[in-house]
């Protein structure tokens, strides 16, 4: 198996040595903590990891505990906005394809706010951006496909209906029964296998921001809950009349969310109906379709998140089961397929400027569809800089090893050396 690129490690461990000697400074103000003054470290582990009183903050509205109509709304303000994307150098190896090159990730515009007391929205929008080697006018293929342009998330937020218990959030929103953020990771280029692995017939995507309501609330016990019913298509409109619904439930132990402190615990449920028959004569002005012969299938898991110090572990397990008359591998059969995740990150140094992480994917399929089993090894480094106001810049070192099937495996190796900011 080749290597990467052989300058690869050089350039990293060059890269790290850099860093350390650089002069420490205050951590950048991005917009939205601007308005509060408050250092990025208020809500982020380092962005884009929330901590605690972050995951507070974003689940009471994007209010302050306890500061709930004496925020300044959006009308008394700059616009709330920021924006995110990365840039850097790229490697991957395959058998014999081996190759590296500049690159240019996405972009994220993101917006949020309070519109009144108990009142606030969101919305994250991904502009068209064409890969790095396209003309930047046309469609991008190969292994880099285009960002196309998506309302990832649009949806408003009704705090306290009642005080901690319930809160309402209707739109396109990250669904609660996401243990841990796929858009919050610290990875640039490892996703979650488990999260955007798809059976062969149910057309469901476990990682997909959905459009619905859904109602979440925790109690001074540690025990929260996210209850939702969606359409289940992500932002496609729906195919039948039948919603989807799901329910997550979850203890902390100790002081905090079990994003930075405490120890969290966690179980989460999807129950979900997908339509055999869809007419394509007919479809509603918004879209849906009167889809026929719904077919049942479940997702449902386990999660923990565990920190001491500045140490945290996440780990998912999750399971998936598909009727078997969604399954053309096997007829007589459901699909079932399990996997999961185990993530260990580590902040050091002042106010957190340096960031590492290991990670453990794997998703096992039944035994005939195993050429879809997926094993993969992931680490990073980030150091953060930045004396600007209302900029956030990370040095991001990162290196992938994944093998995908089980009896003659694809084995491919990618890294990345890359600039993440946000202002």
């Amino acid at each position: 198996m080749k290597r990467v690129c052989l300058c690869m490690p050089v350039l990293l461990v060059s890269l790290l040595v850099a860093l350390l000697l650089l002069p420490e400074g205050a951590d950048a103000i991005p917009a939205f903590a601007k308005k509060h003054g408050f250092n990025c470290n208020m809500c982020h582990t380092a962005y884009p990891k929330l901590n605690d009183f972050g995951q507070r903050v974003r689940g009471n509205g994007y209010q302050i505990p306890g500061q709930e109509g004496k925020e300044k709304s959006v009308f008394d303000t700059p616009p709330p906005l920021a924006f995110r994307t990365s840039t850097g150098v790229s490697g991957y190896d395959h058998e014999k394809f081996t190759t590296w090159g500049f690159e240019l990730g996405g972009l994220d515009v993101l917006g949020a706010g309070v519109l009144h007391k108990n009142i606030s929205f969101l919305f994250i929008y991904t502009p068209r951006i064409d890969e790095p080697s396209a003309d930047f006018t046309g469609s991008a293929g190969g292994t880099n496909p285009a960002q196309l342009g998506a309302l990832e998330s649009a949806n408003i937020v009704f705090s306290n209906v009642i005080k901690d218990m319930l809160n309402v959030r209707v739109g396109r929103f990250e669904p609660s029964y996401h243990p841990f953020s796929a858009k919050r990771t610290y990875y640039l280029g490892a996703p979650y296998d488990i999260y955007a692995f798809t059976s062969p017939g149910c057309p469901f995507v476990f990682d997909d921001n959905q459009i619905g309501v859904e109602l979440t609330g925790h109690a001074r016990c540690g025990g929260s809950y996210g209850l939702g019913v969606v359409n289940g298509t992500g932002a496609s409109p729906d195919d039948n009349r039948s919603k989807d619904a799901y329910l997550t439930v979850a203890k902390t132990f100790g002081h905090g969310e079990g994003q930075s402190a405490g120890q969290r615990i966690g179980l989460f449920g999807y129950y979900g109906r997908t339509p055999l028959e869809v007419p394509g004569s007919i479809a509603s002005p918004g879209g849906e379709a009167n889809g026929t012969n719904n077919t049942p299938f479940y997702r449902f898991g386990a999660d923990a998140s565990l920190n001491w110090r500045t140490l945290n572990c996440q780990v998912i397990y999750l399971k998936g089961v598909d009727n078997q008359d969604l399954n053309p591998l096997d007829p007589t059969a459901d699909y079932e397929y399990d996997g999961g995740l185990a993530e260990l990150d580590y902040a050091g140094l002042a106010n957190n400027r340096l960031v590492t992480s290991l990670l453990y994917n794997w998703v096992s399929p039944p035994s005939y569809d195993d050429d879809r089993e997926v094993k993969a090894y992931s680490g990073l480094v980030r150091y953060y800089l930045g004396d600007w106001a209302a900029v956030n810049v990370a040095l991001h070192g990162e290196y992938t090893y994944r093998e995908t099937g089980c009896s003659n495996p694809v084995k491919e190796n990618s890294a990345s050396l890359m600039v993440d900011f946000a202002f």
